[in-house]
Formats: C-alpha cells, structure tokens, sequence
C-alpha cells in the first residue's frame, strides 16, 4: 500500500496504524516490523509513528494493548454464560476469529522474553485475558480460583500455539477445549 493510496481523517492515523502493526508483525515478525512497513501498510506518511508513538517500543506496547482490547471485546463470552457448550464454542471461534491478532500477541510474549520492557506489557496482556476468562466461568457458576484461572488461560493459549503451529487441527482444538472444561471437575461449567 502507498502512502498515497487513500486519506487518512485526523485521528484515524493512530489507529490505522496499530492496526497496519498487528498485520505487518503477523505477516513478517519483529524483524520485518520497520517503520516504513508499516506506514505503507496504514496507507500514511512513516512520521505519523514517531507523531503518536515516539519509537518503535511505544508502537509495539500500544499495538499491543490495543490488540487485547479488539480480541477480549470480540469474544464477549459473557452474552454465552448460561450455556456452557456455547461457551466452548464461542471461545474457540474467538481464537479462530483474527489470526493476526493472536500472531502478533505471540511474537510481543516472545520477545518480551529477550526484551525486559515489554513484559509489563505482556503480563497486562494475560491479565485481562484471564480476568476475561475468569469472569465467563464464574457467570457460568464455576468457583473464583485464581490459580485454576490462570493454569485454564495457559492451557488455552499453549493449545492456541499449537494450533498455529499447525501442530493440531480445528477439531483437536475444539475437543482439548471440551477435555478442559471436563478435566477441571466441571463438565457443565469450562
């Protein structure tokens, strides 16, 4: 896309370009993520990045953020709370729903493990997603316990990986979601 290709009204640049950062680090990784990557891939000038975002960490923390307020809103498992196969189903869809989203979350957690600051971004980023979780299965009657919570979120995101990886299929995803919910004790409540 050209930096030309299309105007951008004030104020849609910022978002324009978080979105172009998700797409352009899922497609090509942090290595191919430049600036001017992903200026043409918003369709607007390289400077605008360093106008909103000061560098590149600023860029990556807020794409960041703003890719788990897109994939946490999208999912809404609370509209599915009273019935827990909908549940599953809705929570595999969600992880289905925008690779680029869960591409580029992948590559932020990853190298947030040679990089230190970006881990509070990252450890954000699995917070809310386990608050989220954790809210969907109490308004399905499950029991508040932090500690299964957070071991549910990393099954869920281990499996995710995996189905990336295309080391598992839709289907295997969707039956290690069932075996979750049945392994916790709680066949009618993930």
């Amino acid at each position: 896309m050209s930096n030309e290709s299309r105007p951008i009204a004030y104020g849609d640049g910022r978002e324009a370009l978080l979105a172009a950062t998700m797409r352009v680090t899922a497609r090509k990784g942090l290595r191919g993520l430049t600036f001017r990557a992903v200026a043409d891939e918003a369709g607007v000038n390289n400077t605008l990045i360093a106008h909103y975002f000061r560098n590149r960490d600023g860029l990556l923390s807020a794409a960041l953020e703003w890719s788990a307020d897109r994939s946490i809103g999208a999912a809404d498992l609370s509209e599915y709370a009273t019935d827990a196969d909908s549940f599953r189903e809705h929570l595999v869809r969600n992880v289905l729903g925008d690779p680029d989203i869960e591409l580029f979350q992948f590559e932020m957690i990853l190298e947030a493990t040679r990089r230190p600051e970006l881990q509070p971004s990252v450890r954000e980023l699995y917070r809310r997603y386990t608050a989220a979780l954790a809210a969907g299965r109490t308004s399905l009657g499950a029991d508040d316990n932090p500690g299964l919570n957070r071991a549910m979120f990393a099954a869920l995101d281990g499996l995710t990986l995996q189905y990336f990886a295309r080391a598992i299929t839709v289907e295997e995803l969707s039956e290690a979601v069932q075996a979750l919910g049945i392994a916790v004790g709680t066949p009618s409540r993930l």
